[in-house]
């Protein structure tokens, strides 16, 4: 790695860093918070699914935004739109506000991570080719891994003790403080590079062509087609298991109080990432195809869950918990490289962020079906059918792996351009 790809891998790690901490502040009590607030299981789900309908619908504006104005100016954007929404979210808590005010704010804290959803790594990706680096992208984007779990660690942790020591609207305050620094960190140290924006006069029109691009370089292109209709599965069991162990984990602890007990279930995902980032590159270069770890990663992660559906003693749980967030995260490198590799930089940012529209719509249905299983069947029962569910994406990574596509096998960040030239 030469000083230009150098100094693009530490601001790509900084934003991440301050992101990612800036995020995990809440993450670790955040269903707790929303049930404090008065709502039910079924709504508080119901207010995270709001919360990824809101990504869905604004995926394609925010990647016109990325496209046309800069990945830049969309992670300024980012920054100050989930401050603001935070912000709104601390009210609500304080006002008790009835569930549609929560809604509605979902979608804005939805709308704030759509302008980082493929900008962030297409940045990092065309800055890395235009600076010379011709490594393989599991290194770099392993890295970033093992520093959003480091982040990770660090916020959750502290987001459960300080919401114990205080009350659980603090840490969306703190929230709020770091993510004003890092518009000021973003503002100073990111340039687009190796990426010219094409502004457009009409934004109808682009989103259109946005929309377009995003079928025609992925879904009509069935290696990347088959990996985005695995993304609802697994995505949107993903985003409820995180949320749900928060109050799993206390019921089995006995202490519906003990928030930090609650914020050590995400310190356990953050350190099993900074694992997981370690091992991808490691993995790769003993598994030909990423198509493998990927399909081995889901099947994996599926029965972990099944079998932490059906446990009732609490460090057994936490050691299910660990096992389940390590197979995860030591996949998600090894398919954000298969996916950069199958894309060309032109629709990078449109593609990806496209990936995470379909992987936001899973959590839309998913999310509100399994709060309602929660309520009825009880948490246990519903972590047992989310591992059921994910399960249905293994077939889509194994018919993307029949495709036979270069970048199965790739090995260097200049796989999908040689592919494409």
């Amino acid at each position: 790695m030469n000083a230009a790809a150098r100094k693009i891998q530490r601001i790509y790690l900084t934003l991440t860093l301050g992101n990612t901490l800036a995020a995990s502040f809440i993450w670790g009590i955040n269903t707790l918070f929303l049930l404090d607030a008065g709502l039910s299981n079924l709504e508080a789900f119901a207010a995270n699914a709001f919360f990824t309908a809101g990504m869905v619908l604004f995926e394609v504006p925010t990647g016109v935004i990325a496209d046309g104005w800069g990945r830049r100016v969309s992670f300024l954007l980012g920054t100050a739109t989930l401050a603001v929404s935070t912000y709104l979210y601390y009210l609500l808590w304080q006002l008790s506000a009835p569930f549609w005010w929560w809604a509605v704010v979902s979608v804005l804290l939805g709308l704030g991570f759509t302008f980082f959803s493929g900008a962030v790594e297409a940045w990092l990706v065309d800055a890395l080719r235009f600076s010379g680096y011709e490594g393989g992208l599991e290194t770099v984007l392993g890295r970033g891994l093992m520093v959003s779990g480091v982040a990770m660690l660090a916020g959750s942790v502290a987001g459960g003790v300080i919401a114990q020591a205080t009350d659980l609207g603090v840490p969306f305050l703190l929230r709020v403080g770091v993510l004003l620094v890092m518009f000021a960190v973003a503002f100073w140290l990111m340039r687009d590079v190796g990426f010219t924006p094409e502004r457009s006069g009409h934004p109808l029109r682009a989103t259109r062509a946005v929309l377009s691009a995003s079928i025609e370089n992925g879904l009509k292109n069935p290696p990347v087609r088959y990996v985005m209709l695995a993304a609802p599965f697994s995505a949107g069991v993903g985003i409820y298991v995180f949320y749900a162990l928060q109050p799993y984990l206390l019921e089995l602890f006995g202490d519906p109080g003990a928030y930090s007990v609650a914020g050590l279930a995400a310190a356990i995902v953050a350190g099993a990432q900074v694992l997981g980032g370690w091992l991808a590159p490691r993995i790769r270069r003993l598994v030909g195809r990423r198509t493998t770890v990927l399909i081995l990663s889901s099947v994996v992660s599926s029965l972990l869950l099944v079998v932490l559906g059906f446990t009732r003693i609490f460090w057994v749980a936490l050691a299910l918990l660990a096992l389940w967030a390590l197979v995860s995260s030591a996949g998600t490198p090894v398919r954000q490289a298969y996916l950069n590799d199958m894309i060309a930089s032109k629709q990078r940012a449109t593609v990806l962020s496209f990936d995470s529209l379909m992987g936001s719509s899973g959590g839309v249905v998913v999310q509100p079906l399994l709060g309602r299983a929660a309520d009825v069947y009880g948490y246990s029962a519903s972590l047992a059918i989310a591992g059921v569910i994910e399960l249905i994406a293994a077939p889509f990574l194994l018919a993307s792996r029949r495709q036979h596509p270069a970048a199965d096998r790739a090995n260097t960040s200049t796989a999908a351009d040689s592919a494409q030239s």
